[in-house]
């Protein structure tokens, strides 16, 4: 089982493991009798879970030239959630496009989900665009769902409220008062093409 390393995850044979792990900096990982085990480890506590998502969302993802793809936007914002179950620690980034620099951040947070956290870095992305101004920068998202959610004029989750996610609903009822004062949204909303593209330069390298 790999907690940290190129592909965090529980793995059948020490090949497939060492693959993830060799020449890693600060690589994590330890082997089981079963996958039960495995995957009892692998879920761990909430603060081996936030830890976990810290660090993997510390290292950096390859550097990809995007102007080799022309159709991508380089003017633009992509947005990614992260979530360590579900529900689970979750928090939310945004990135320039062009330069790769993180424009902001936001969690972890506890119990929620991937959903919630792509439509709430959505909303986010347009409110500080509208807050500067901003009418034409385009966003990426690689969230089908989330997507969905801002053209429907709000989110659609099933989340359960714990005693821990008080947060993630306030953000949500922020974010959908938001959307219905400003629906329909000025900036577009793309769909980032993770197939021909590599991953959404915001994404968290959880995958």
């Amino acid at each position: 089982m790999v907690w940290v390393g190129d592909n965090p995850g529980i793995y059948d044979t020490w090949e497939e493991c060492e693959a993830q792990v060799k020449n890693f900096p600060g690589a994590r990982y330890k082997a089981y009798d079963d996958q039960t085990a495995a995957t009892l480890a692998f879920r761990g506590n909430d603060s081996e879970e936030v830890a976990m998502l810290r660090t993997i969302a510390s290292h950096k993802a390859k550097v990809i030239n995007y102007e080799a793809f022309p159709e991508i936007v380089l003017d633009s914002i992509a947005v990614d959630g992260a979530c360590a179950k579900n529900p689970g620690p979750m928090e939310y980034q945004g990135v320039n496009v062009r330069t790769g620099k993180q424009v902001f951040h936001v969690g972890p947070l506890d119990d929620g989900t991937n959903n919630v956290g792509e439509y709430l870095a959505l909303i986010h992305a347009l409110a500080m665009l509208d807050k500067e101004g901003d009418t034409t920068t385009a966003i990426y998202s690689d969230s089908r769902t989330a997507i969905s959610w801002i053209r429907k004029g709000g989110h659609r989750s099933t989340l359960a409220r714990t005693s821990k996610n008080g947060k993630i609903f306030e953000l949500l009822a922020r974010a959908d008062k938001w959307l219905l004062a400003h629906y329909p949204v000025k900036n577009p909303i793309l769909k980032w093409n993770t197939d021909e593209w590599g991953e959404i330069p915001a994404d968290f390298g959880r995958k």
